[in-house]
């Protein structure tokens, strides 16, 4: 039985393992980056809400190797890249509108209290997407971050 103070964070992550993700990431590429064993993988994630844009999201995959070498086993690191473009005719379904956005994406990046997540936000005043990739953790946070933008055709109706 953990401790009284930890019982929050175990249901926490407990009920967080077992929610579904908002849209899946399909691997469309894996970079060898040494001969250890180290990869970037490429993930395309079709935005859930909006159809008509791929978002292409980057991050680093750490070998069995550097995993034991280094002594941190079950952590990848949160640094990522995105990239989002319009990949066929664009529909805007029923989507958040405000300045917090919706989480279309998250992924583990550690055994618990780790995630790479994609964030989509409206911006209705200049018609655009956009699309922040960034690194959630519980202590002390995390700076790690990336956007992409899409314009939306405003004139060809409304969004």
């Amino acid at each position: 039985m953990p401790h009284p103070r930890l019982r929050p964070l175990c249901l926490a992550a407990t009920l967080g393992l077992a929610l579904p993700l908002a849209a899946p990431a399909q691997e469309v590429g894996r970079i060898g980056v040494d001969w250890v064993g180290n990869d970037i993988v490429v993930e395309a994630i079709a935005d859930p809400g909006v159809k008509g844009v791929t978002c292409y999201l980057t991050y680093f995959d750490r070998s069995l190797y550097d995993r034991v070498s280094q002594g941190n086993w079950f952590e990848d690191p949160s640094n990522s890249a995105i990239s989002c473009a319009r990949t066929g005719p664009m529909t805007i379904g029923d989507i958040a509108r405000g300045p917090k956005g919706e989480r279309i994406f998250s992924t583990g990046r550690s055994l618990v209290l780790k995630s790479l997540r994609v964030t989509r936000i409206w911006d209705e005043a200049n018609g655009v997407l956009l699309y922040v990739a960034h690194a959630n953790e519980l202590s002390e946070g995390s700076a790690k971050m990336a956007l992409s933008v899409v314009p939306v055709d405003l004139a060809a109706g409304k969004p």
